[in-house]
């Protein structure tokens, strides 16, 4: 029987019709239950092993509040009801506003140490690996658009991350967007495995050439999250590991601008097929926390902030996107994500594929035609 314990009717009325309370009272619950779970996920996040194993906050912030979700709420449904309207700021506002603090963590200068050839690397890479995911994934496998673009987007930008940031601009359900999330952490994870056996491949076969610093750059612009980059370039070494990073920072600061060219791009598909009237043509959804990123972006390249302050900054906005994919967990059904069956994975698969070996083909042709 299906649980209802996040429905809008639980957050604005009681059962006898009497208006709720003060609506700081209402947020409470669920923000009380989204923080304890990203605080239980941010301290098994600082556990050696699991960051050895590119288990994040954020990955394990989801893991938790779908445990939470499909226990403890169906068995106590007023405690469903109470916490809807808070889980539902916090997988929301608190995303968007984690997203626009996570620019504090990326600079113009990361572009510069990567030169051209790295940022071309990155968008080539973005952007073929988006393409597949919609197209293999519309055409091939017959899923639906919202899906394939959002296992697009966790495989080709950074992760979790990216997913989060491109659901409020795709509409995205709850059960899409932890499918498309739990694909990004498997094949994410499995990255961190086989990318130092690449490496060890790559000394004798030179598929990408130029020692570990380039193979750093190679791990950076196509493994899937920040700390599985991390996890796997360390495993490498230290050149690689520097070289890695940076490449990953520009690929991150690519998600204001790919949220904005989707957001354009699906505007003028409504209007192409018609669900704007002719008195009032579709207007660009403009996602205006990608707008606020790259604002932020700019800012931190001012380096006017002490690095005691940013790194206060930087704790603050793991929380708030821990707590955004804790209460992504709670609102998600299990029996959804079953219903969703084997194409999702069978897209990341692919795409996981294409990162590999496209990937490394374009690490090694981008250099070769720019000198």
């Amino acid at each position: 029987m299906a649980v209802t314990h996040l429905t809008p009717d639980s957050q604005t009325l009681h059962p006898a019709g009497r208006r709720g309370p003060p609506q700081l009272l209402r947020l409470l619950p669920g923000l009380a239950l989204s923080g304890a779970i990203a605080a239980v996920a941010m301290a098994l996040g600082r556990v050696d092993w699991l960051q050895q194993h590119g288990l994040s906050a954020l990955t394990l912030a989801i893991v938790l509040g779908m445990v939470v979700g499909n226990t403890a709420l169906p068995l106590f449904p007023q405690m469903g009801r109470a916490v809807g309207p808070g889980v539902q700021l916090s997988k929301q506002t608190l995303l968007r506003l984690g997203i626009v603090l996570y620019g504090l963590r990326l600079t113009v200068q990361d572009v510069g140490h990567v030169g051209l050839a790295g940022v071309v690397i990155d968008a080539l890479v973005l952007g073929s690996t988006f393409g597949l995911a919609c197209w293999i994934g519309t055409r091939w496998l017959g899923l639906d658009r919202t899906t394939a673009m959002l296992i697009g987007a966790g495989s080709s930008i950074c992760g979790a991350a990216a997913v989060m940031a491109t659901e409020p601009v795709l509409r995205a359900r709850a059960e899409q967007v932890t499918v498309a999330v739990a694909t990004v952490v498997v094949f994410g994870t499995v990255a961190i495995f086989v990318y130092p056996l690449l490496f060890t491949l790559n000394q004798h076969w030179q598929l990408v050439p130029g020692g570990a610093q380039a193979f750093g750059l190679y791990a950076g612009s196509t493994i899937h999250e920040v700390a599985q980059v991390v996890a796997a370039a360390r495993a490498i070494g230290p050149d690689a590991a520097d070289a890695a990073v940076i490449a990953k920072m520009v690929r991150v600061m690519m998600l204001a601008p790919f949220l904005v060219v989707l957001s354009a791009w699906l505007a003028r598909d409504e209007a192409r097929a018609g669900n704007a009237s002719a008195s009032a043509p579709t207007k660009l959804a403009m996602p205006w926390f990608a707008l606020g990123f790259i604002a932020v972006v700019l800012f931190n390249s001012l380096h006017w902030l002490p690095a005691p302050v940013l790194a206060v900054i930087a704790e603050v906005d793991t929380a708030l996107l821990a707590m955004a994919m804790a209460a992504l967990g709670l609102a998600t059904h299990l029996g959804a994500i079953r219903k969703a069956g084997i194409k999702p994975p069978l897209l990341a698969a692919m795409l996981f594929g294409w990162l590999i070996a496209g990937g490394a083909l374009i690490n090694r042709w981008v250099p070769a035609v720019l000198g």
